[in-house]
């Protein structure tokens, strides 16, 4: 230290020279946002409330840091009603635009959190590449020619064909003629069919019994098929996807079929229960399928029909009150006579859902699946065992008939499932 404090003036103005040299030129630790990690924070706690392009519950949040002050987004994300509370003017006004709703403070994001959040919030995407069309157009115009060939070639070969068969026909005709031969008169005399067919009593008798045997058979086959609708696919007034739904959300079933856990029928949703979700989903982005026609727009615009529907306000996130019943068409409809409880199935049995009605996670559009006729329900009977765990209901009757059938499981169809009153009235 004492030397330190030797050092003369020339020799300390290098000394804080090479200081301010090395500070100047050491990199810089500082992160720049993450605009990946900031479009997650937001989605977890942003995005119930949030959108970025429209409003929502709360403001949209496209470029919200050219709004505020970043040190004001700080507090007031974190704690928004202290800032209301201590009287500070842009918080009092967001909260007197927004009907007072009191929004929800993260106090656990740190700033590095909210600096990502905000870059996902002011991200613009590039716009995507317009395709080149000159390729695809010159393969399709190759592709036309050859076709167009093709059919030429074919074409001139049937023409030949066809001259070949006329000029071998004239030729011949005119060698008959030369030797004498009268090409009319060699032609034998024929009856007509009809006085053959009359005069032929087996062929009379058989084609009677022909026409009986085939009428009856049609006619019973039309009868069978009356009231099985399996393959039926109504058009609904608001195209409700089952493959997005239940199949990339992964929405159980009983969620919107709720009834089915407890009751006979398995019900129609509530519109009520779409909102759940779609009061805060107003635009489709998921995956296209633009062979079919389901582009986002679409989707989109069946949204729409459900906000028109229940009478919801998308702009300023409310209900009007002015409301349009959806006429839905039913699909699975089983006879008066029938007996069915979806209870019985789903809740004691424990039958899933696509055992009957198929692959809906798949389905784009509802139909149905299986038959629903009488012989399909005794084939399960017949072929399903009872399921015994976490059953007690059946232990009793399953332990006796066992013993009487001397088998180790039973089917629905020995524990009384063929008998006719437990389905028909």
């Amino acid at each position: 230290m004492i030397r330190f404090f030797r050092l003369n003036v020339p020799q300390v103005s290098v000394l804080l020279f090479l200081v301010l040299a090395v500070a100047f030129t050491l990199p810089s630790y500082a992160q720049e946002p993450d605009i990946d990690k900031g479009k997650s924070l937001f989605n977890m706690n942003c995005a119930a409330c949030h959108k970025l392009n429209k409003r929502a519950v709360g403001p949209a949040l496209a470029g919200v840091s050219q709004k505020y002050e970043k040190e004001w987004l700080y507090s007031w994300i974190k704690n928004s009603m202290a800032m209301v509370k201590s009287g500070d003017a842009q918080a009092v006004a967001i909260y007197e635009e927004y009907n007072k709703s009191v929004m929800t403070s993260f106090p656990q994001l740190s700033n590095e959190d909210i600096d990502n959040i905000l870059a996902y919030t002011d991200y613009t995407p590039p716009a995507p590449a317009v395709p080149i069309a000159a390729a695809t157009t010159a393969a399709s115009g190759g592709d036309n020619t050859t076709s167009t060939l093709l059919f030429g070639v074919l074409v001139l070969v049937l023409v030949i064909l066809v001259v070949m068969l006329f000029l071998v026909t004239k030729t011949l005709r005119k060698i008959a003629i030369a030797n004498g031969v009268e090409v009319e008169k060699t032609r034998p005399k024929r009856k007509p069919l009809w006085e053959v067919y009359i005069n032929n009593s087996f062929l009379v008798f058989s084609t009677v019994i022909i026409l009986l045997f085939s009428s009856a058979f049609f006619a019973y086959g039309y009868l069978m098929q009356v009231g099985i609708d399996q393959g039926y696919m109504p058009v609904q007034p608001i195209h409700y996807s089952h493959k997005i739904h239940s199949g990339d959300n992964e929405i159980e079933c009983k969620y919107c079929h709720s009834s089915a856990r407890v009751s006979k029928h398995s019900g129609i949703p509530s519109l009520n229960v779409c909102m759940n979700c779609h009061m805060n989903i107003a635009e489709y982005n998921g995956e296209e399928d633009l062979e079919k026609g389901y582009t986002k727009e679409f989707y989109t615009n069946e949204i729409k029909k459900l906000y028109k529907a229940v009478g919801w306000d998308e702009e300023n996130q409310r209900y009007t009150g002015e409301t349009q019943p959806v006429k839905w068409v039913r699909i699975h409809n089983l006879p008066d006579f029938v007996y069915f409880n979806h209870a019985q199935h789903v809740d004691v049995a424990g039958i899933d859902c696509q055992k009957c009605h198929g692959p809906v996670e798949e389905m784009e559009i509802m139909y149905q699946h299986s038959p629903l006729t009488m012989g399909w329900c005794i084939d399960c009977h017949r072929e399903s065992n009872v399921d015994l765990e976490n059953n007690e209901y059946y232990e009793k009757i399953h332990a006796e008939l066992s013993k009487k059938y001397g088998v180790e499981k039973l089917t629905i169809a020995q524990m009384g499932g063929l008998e006719c009153g437990k389905c028909h009235y």
